[in-house]
């Protein structure tokens, strides 16, 4: 009986011990809040054969890795540790115009093992003579933008947006949506000097 007693009470302070405080559930993993600037831009005509507008908050380097020409640019985001490589080739033949468009469409289908989608759309400004292909990536690669633009005969430029984390796009797409902005701008604004 005494045994009995001391059970039930040992049972009842467990339970009373138990029921008291604040229960525990477990949260979702929560990612940084960002803070996006707003929205400025400035124009770049640096001597080379393009001109365009890039966003105030962003910072224009030349390319400085090995084996790079002449207006081979950096567009730094550097509070959002991103890059958009931009690259520019003097088109001598028809055979490198059409090896250049080759290598644009393999590089932004390389990441067709880890993206969800790849979204092309076509760029047809004629009264400037801009055309190219507009490449968003979904999903957890590399690269969530690349483009290309040329005027079909002689100039080529193109674009690759690149994050310096390892991919998730969940917690940067906000960020990658907010800089899509930025190169739509871009290309808008671009014009041949030439």
């Amino acid at each position: 009986m005494k045994r009995t007693l001391i059970f039930c009470l040992l049972g009842l302070a467990l339970t009373f011990a138990a029921c008291s405080g604040n229960s525990y559930s477990p949260k979702p993993r929560g990612y940084y809040h960002i803070d996006l600037p707003k929205k400025a831009y400035q124009h770049f005509d640096n001597g080379c054969a393009y001109a365009f507008d890039y966003p105030v908050y962003a910072v224009m380097q030349p390319d400085s890795s090995s084996g790079t020409k002449p207006c081979w640019y950096n567009l730094s985001f550097t509070q959002f540790n991103g890059r958009l490589h931009l690259t520019y080739y003097d088109v001598s033949s028809k055979a490198e115009y059409e090896g250049l468009i080759e290598d644009a469409r393999t590089f932004a289908f390389k990441h067709t093992v880890k993206a969800s989608a790849i979204d092309q759309k076509l760029i047809n400004y004629p009264d400037k003579k801009v055309y190219g292909i507009y490449y968003a990536i979904e999903g957890n690669t590399a690269s969530s933008v690349q483009f290309f633009l040329t005027d079909s005969t002689k100039h080529y430029f193109r674009g690759a947006l690149y994050f310096n984390e390892r991919p998730q796009y969940d917690s940067i797409q906000p960020v990658v949506t907010f800089i899509r902005k930025d190169i739509d701008r871009m290309i808008e604004t671009f014009k041949w000097k030439n």
